[in-house]
């Protein structure tokens, strides 16, 4: 690489592989690679849970065997201003957030990137699993799925603007995550077998009801069937999410009677006195959680949904009648081809409607509804309400 091509570029070194291989790529094309780790959380710690300490000491041994610096940087007042306060106001509205599209589009690309720029880099990268590309014909940066389709992440990364992804590089988007682990072995990087973290972002492993609980008062109230029938009493609807199976202490509960003939004269799949409950509503004004029986039940289907504080990565929302459009309603979830129907840019709402050709289960206020085209990711919202026809 010639010298006129060399950056200086900050990569965000969290502890895991896939970072720690995205710095080694960067130094291997002849760039100046500066490490930064940021703590986000610091509320516990002390705690079994937090791995902040252990994935620092992580990311400093990435840094000494690449040799490269690496900067300690805390953006947890920023990350509890920006990211956990609306985390805690969307699940006390009933709704299910993802901090971890709010981390991206506040922290990651914003906070850090700033930090970056301030240390006068010239592109930031991080180990998703995703692809920028620049449309030769527009001009625009385009934000494309990872080539691993078990491991792309554009979905988390929808938010991201045209001045954050000219400023960002995404290494392994290219990449197979076997090819990684392949590669980091290969170099003798010390986390090269360290285990994918799963999870909320700042809640790691520990288990999130407690978490929440810490945050969060109880308010108990009635779990209703979609009869009527009270099978008992749920511990405060903000503890539950729509399509929930596990947790609802009604296992032993089974459908009699009214329930269960409504359910078979319907022909549902494998309906019967064992079959499993399923959270399908949440009534903030009442207080009820809704549950029914059958992950094949009508309330558990949606073929409509509104979505708002949409932003998209080209600027801009897509043209409606645009074709070959397809939305995911939540991560780890097959493209569903769709039409978006309706766009309001009025009052700041922002708002999209999308109709799908084929149902999708379990539709969750909170969530965010991510538009593609193909491999290229156009933005999202998100999710208010859906309907059934």
């Amino acid at each position: 690489m010639g010298t006129s091509n060399r950056k200086r570029v900050v990569v965000g070194l969290s502890g895991g592989v896939d970072s720690a291989v995205t710095a080694w790529m960067l130094k291997q094309q002849g760039h100046e690679v500066i490490g930064i780790f940021m703590k986000n959380w610091e509320d516990d710690d002390d705690s079994e849970f937090c791995s902040s300490n252990i994935d620092f000491v992580d990311a400093a041994a990435v840094a000494d065997v690449i040799d490269i610096e690496i900067e300690h940087v805390n953006f947890a007042a920023d990350y509890k201003d920006r990211v956990f306060a609306e985390f805690l106001r969307e699940y006390q509205a009933g709704r299910t957030p993802n901090p971890d599209i709010l981390c991206n589009a506040e922290i990651k690309f914003k906070a850090f990137l700033d930090h970056a720029m301030r240390l006068g880099a010239e592109k930031i990268a991080t180990g998703h699993y995703a692809r920028v590309r620049q449309n030769s014909q527009s001009g625009l940066f385009e934000l494309l799925k990872g080539l691993d389709p078990s491991k792309d992440q554009s979905y988390f990364l929808h938010r991201l603007s045209q001045a954050q992804l000219s400023k960002t590089l995404f290494p392994i988007g290219e990449m197979h995550k076997t090819e990684v682990r392949r590669i980091a072995a290969e170099i003798g990087l010390p986390n090269a077998r360290k285990k994918d973290s799963t999870g909320i972002c700042f809640i790691g492993e520990r288990p999130f009801r407690d978490f929440l609980n810490r945050y969060i008062a109880k308010a108990p109230g009635p779990i209703k069937t979609d009869k009527g029938r009270v099978l008992g009493e749920h511990i405060g609807l903000s503890f539950y999410t729509l399509g929930q199976r596990q947790g609802l202490g009604i296992g032993g509960v089974k459908a009699k009677g009214a329930d269960l003939k409504a359910a078979q004269a319907k022909g549902l799949r494998g309906v019967g006195e064992h079959q499993a409950w399923f959270v399908a509503r949440k009534d903030m004004d009442s207080n009820t959680l809704w549950v029914v029986q059958g992950h094949d039940h009508p309330w558990l289907a949606s073929n409509s949904l509104s979505a708002q504080d949409c932003s998209w990565v080209a600027g801009s929302p897509p043209p409606q009648g645009l074709s070959d459009l397809a939305a995911k309603t939540r991560y780890r979830q097959a493209d569903a081809a769709c039409d978006l129907s309706q766009i309001i840019l009025a009052d700041d709402i922002k708002a999209i409607s999308l109709s799908f050709e084929k149902a999708q289960w379990a539709v969750t206020p909170g969530q965010s509804a991510v538009l593609y085209q193909g491999d290229v990711c156009l933005g999202g919202g998100v999710i208010a309400a859906s309907q059934n026809r």
